[in-house]
């Protein structure tokens, strides 16, 4: 789909090259020569727009990029067995429903969960996340490369493109990192929030 709107702007801007070329090549300019390049123009103008739009409606999707991390699943052994059971669960939901690469569980000063792409590095929440806590929302970092303070997210995994942060109140944080840069979709975040607040409950307890 991607191809063909690429061809769809490449001959109406060939179109438009030519009308032009033709116009500007003339001995003698008639209103019949004005009224077909007129039309030339009009339907050249039109074909590059449909492309254009046709690109937007069928974006071309990021390619994954090559992380560092081994396939791992860490859950802390200090937890109930309904703790534990509603932390494989929801991870394992979204690592498998959404764009998500890796997840970290965040909880009362220490990692309770790591999944999905895994580091062995020492996780501590820097500025976004304590921003996150302090403002009581979810933070979508949609391209890491544009956020200076990415780097606090290298204890979860090197280089994520994407991550979604999410406060477990003022006790702990739900932090997902993308496989490539927007990965995320509304629906993405709705489930990771609903997901946290049932897990916030739950831990609670």
């Amino acid at each position: 789909m991607y191809k063909i709107s690429n061809l769809v702007i490449i001959f109406g801007t060939f179109l438009l090259i030519l009308s032009i070329i033709n116009i500007a090549t003339v001995d003698h300019v008639n209103p019949t020569l004005v009224r077909a390049e007129t039309i030339s123009g009009i339907a050249s103008i039109a074909l590059i727009t449909i492309g254009y739009l046709w690109t937007e409606i069928k974006p071309r999707q990021n390619s994954k990029a090559n992380l560092d991390g081994k396939e791992g699943f860490e859950l802390c052994n200090e937890l109930t067995d309904d703790q534990r059971n509603e932390l494989a669960w929801g991870s394992q939901q979204i690592l498998t429903a959404t764009a998500a690469s890796t997840i970290l569980i965040y909880w009362d000063n220490k990692v309770i969960l790591r999944r999905g792409l895994i580091s062995d590095k020492i996780f501590q929440p820097g500025e976004i996340c304590k921003r996150s806590i302090n403002q009581n929302r979810l933070i979508s970092l949609v391209n890491t490369e544009l956020f200076p303070g990415r780097y606090e997210f290298d204890g979860v995994l090197n280089n994520l493109p994407a991550v979604i942060v999410y406060p477990l109140e003022n006790r702990g944080l739900t932090i997902v990192g993308g496989w490539s840069k927007r990965s995320f979709t509304n629906s993405d975040e709705k489930w990771i929030t609903g997901w946290s607040d049932k897990l916030y409950l739950l831990l609670s307890k």
